[in-house]
């Protein structure tokens, strides 16, 4: 097994998902998907099916809130601040690391450093399979909507544009 696929990060993605009961094979790409086009070129599929793990910060509390989102969409900010009833602003990479464990390019979906409120975006629903981030830039992981849903107990919700 290489490096890459023994990093602590991706550990701790494998980990969760089996303690979710997902049996998910981690996925090595040949190079860092730090972008959903960059995930989708080394997949071959559409950028629509890679679930972009962003990562929010909550103004007045300082929450993390992390995003899943297709990565042909972009959260809207207004809408997304809407939701969670505060002013959102996209999270620095310092933010990311501390809150998830987890470099950005690699957040995956499961298996953060410390609790997320989390939101999964529902036009992802029309997507089969999705790609998600597996804990570093060069790996992720195959799943649905249901199983996304399921082990991220995230909150569907509709705060994306095209």
């Amino acid at each position: 097994m290489s490096a890459v696929l023994q990093n602590p990060g991706v550990e701790r993605v494998r980990a969760a998902l089996a303690a979710a009961g997902l049996d998910a094979e981690i996925v090595e790409l040949p190079g860092a998907a730090r972008t959903a086009r960059a995930a989708a070129d080394f997949l071959g599929c559409e950028v629509a099916q890679i679930a972009n793990s962003l990562v929010f910060r909550a103004r007045a509390s300082d929450a993390a809130l992390l995003v899943l989102s297709s990565g042909a969409r972009r959260v809207d900010l207004a809408r997304l601040s809407e939701v969670v009833g505060e002013s959102v602003d996209k999270a620095d990479a310092d933010f990311v690391r501390a809150r998830t464990g987890f470099a950005i390019g690699g957040v995956a979906p499961v298996g953060h450093a410390g609790a997320l409120r989390s939101f999964v975006e529902r036009s992802l629903a029309a997507c089969d399979p999705l790609w998600a981030a597996a804990g570093h830039p060069h790996t992720v992981f195959r799943l649905s909507y249901a199983e996304l849903l399921r082990i991220s107990g995230a909150t569907p919700v509709d705060a994306a544009s095209a």
